[in-house]
């Protein structure tokens, strides 16, 4: 079970590397970097998807999005590779230190889902249940790997550190 969980953890990462260079860095970087393609599929996807956070990223979002490109992107590619290796135990704390932030960071992401009325948004958001939930569903497995890969971390023997003890 522990080596399904590594391959479920190494796609997680590997995945995110290009979602972050190709779309969530559309959220801060100059358009004209994208080729036309790139900006019609965020587009397409905003738009279905009712995704205002993603169309006209508000700027606590951002700070969110400079955090997943600066110190985020680089870690993807070193858990990606330990994940890939399997029982790398020097990945630990990385990994308790990086699901804990992004599971935080989800938290304001789903309440402004659930809970914002986008009436006056310059962009379409949910406005239904279905499509508060739909989003919603788009956005939880950034909150449920993380916080199953915390859970891991902390409670698996396979990525507890060895004590040594000298005995007396």
């Amino acid at each position: 079970m522990a080596r399904v969980l590594e391959w479920v953890f190494f796609l997680y990462f590997a995945s995110h590397i290009p979602i972050t260079i190709l779309f969530d860095s559309q959220a801060l970087l100059p358009k004209e970097l994208y080729p036309q393609a790139l900006k019609d599929v965020m587009a397409n996807y905003a738009h279905g998807a009712k995704d205002a956070l993603m169309a006209d990223p508000p700027m606590w979002f951002k700070s969110f999005c400079w955090c997943e490109m600066t110190l985020q992107l680089p870690f993807f590619f070193v858990a990606a590779y330990a994940f890939f290796q399997g029982k790398c135990r020097w990945i630990r704390l990385p990994v308790i230190i990086y699901s804990t932030h992004t599971a935080t960071t989800l938290i304001p992401i789903l309440a402004q889902v659930f809970f914002n009325d986008f009436s006056d948004s310059p962009v379409p958001g949910p406005t239904t249940f279905e499509e508060r939930m739909t989003l919603a569903t788009i956005y939880m497995p950034y909150l449920v790997i993380p916080l199953l890969m915390l859970f891991v971390m902390v409670f698996s023997d396979d990525y507890k550190p060895h004590l040594h003890m000298k005995s007396h």
